[in-house]
């Protein structure tokens, strides 16, 4: 038998061994004891705290409740905290709150009963998490920039097409003017082709600023072949260059989904350039890429991009999702890797499996609508 003041001893030298704080209660929710770790964590002096109630470190609106938790529970036996861990919000006592993680329990044949808590402070992983929100935005940036960047040609392609209308049309009216009887209707009609092209090139200019514009996530309620029939302005070009067929198969039964369109558009459209460069050097049927959408059984629409090139050997298949893993000469290899976090940070999934008419075959699966409003 271990003498009593040993005992003693040894259980504080526990609790002040102890990193995170613990705190013992009584039935009515005043503190008997505390640990060095919870003086710190809280602010307060032991003596501070000694007698005091629990509701000293809670902020107001948790306070209110857990004196009437804990007569509950005594009464019903019904635990609301006690035996399980959560998540709760804790005070200091400047009066700042930071994020912790509440576990207590009740000291075993106690009379009158004793509780002990453990709080484990969670700001350094809120803080962790955050800043690797914070780095996952920035690379998505740098990420559309790159995008960006390699298609500069053929944006440039794509507003030289208006322009040059524009100034062709420009100079069709200068010249009708400029005799003796003017026909009006003609240069009417050539005045619409002027407001008509320069809307053709305010529309790619809106939608290059809207594909490269570093803001937060905006999700909206949108359908799906929407967003996808919009890349066809971003895409055409490529493929036009390429001499590429771009086949749209999509469902009319694909619903709406709650996503950001800008990242979801960025995902598709690395998709699609991953798609048009595995076509490079082949010929004939072969340079096609189907883009579709699909309903599946579990409430989740499915996009594809299909391709008819070499496929991907499997020691690429095992590693393409990676950061920084390319098998490109100039690639950053950041591509597959943050189209798969965004498709995450939207309950959704990114995959590869190979067609079977020979090639690759990357797939988007997002919930529906129906299952996010369920979940």
């Amino acid at each position: 038998m271990i003498p009593e003041t040993r005992a003693r001893r040894e259980l504080q030298a526990l609790l002040e061994a102890a990193v995170d704080a613990i705190i013992m209660i009584d039935g009515t929710g005043h503190i008997l004891a505390l640990n060095s770790a919870a003086v710190r964590l809280f602010g307060y002096a032991s003596t501070e705290a000694l007698g005091r109630n629990i509701t000293l470190f809670m902020p107001a609106s948790m306070a209110a409740e857990h004196d009437r938790h804990i007569a509950r529970y005594l009464e019903t036996g019904e635990a609301r905290v006690i035996g399980r861990g959560r998540e709760v919000e804790a005070r200091r006592r400047d009066g700042s709150t930071f994020p912790a993680h509440l576990s207590v329990g009740r000291v075993p044949d106690s009379d009158p009963p004793r509780f002990i808590g453990f709080v484990h402070d969670l700001t350094p992983q809120r803080a962790a998490e955050e800043e690797n929100q914070q780095s996952q935005a920035h690379l998505a940036q740098v990420s559309r920039f790159a995008a960006m960047g390699e298609m500069a040609a053929g944006i440039a392609h794509e507003l030289n097409q208006p322009l040059s209308a524009i100034a062709t049309y420009a100079q069709a009216c200068d010249r009708m003017l400029e005799r003796p009887e003017p026909d009006l209707p003609e240069i009417h009609a050539a005045l619409k082709q002027i407001a008509a092209q320069a809307l053709r090139a305010g529309e790619v200019i809106r939608r290059l600023r809207h594909m490269v514009s570093n803001r937060q996530t905006d999700r909206v309620p949108v359908s799906i072949n929407e967003v996808i029939q919009e890349l066809a302005t971003l895409a055409s070009t490529d493929m036009r260059h390429g001499e590429i067929d771009l086949v749209f198969d999509l469902s009319q039964d694909a619903g709406a989904v709650s996503i950001d369109r800008v990242q979801v558009q960025q995902v598709l459209l690395n998709l699609l350039r991953n798609a048009i460069e595995a076509l490079d050097g082949l010929a004939g049927e072969r340079r096609k890429i189907i883009v579709g959408t699909r309903c599946l059984a579990d409430h989740e629409v499915e996009v594809f991009v299909r391709d008819r090139g070499p496929g991907i050997p499997q020691d690429t298949v095992d590693r393409m999702f990676d950061p920084f893993y390319t098998t490109k000469r100039s690639g950053t290899g950041l591509g597959l890797a943050i189209s798969r976090t965004i498709a995450r940070a939207h309950h959704g999934t990114l995959a590869h499996r190979p067609n079977p008419d020979g090639g690759a075959e990357f797939y988007l699966r997002l919930p529906c609508m129906e299952r996010e409003a369920a979940t």
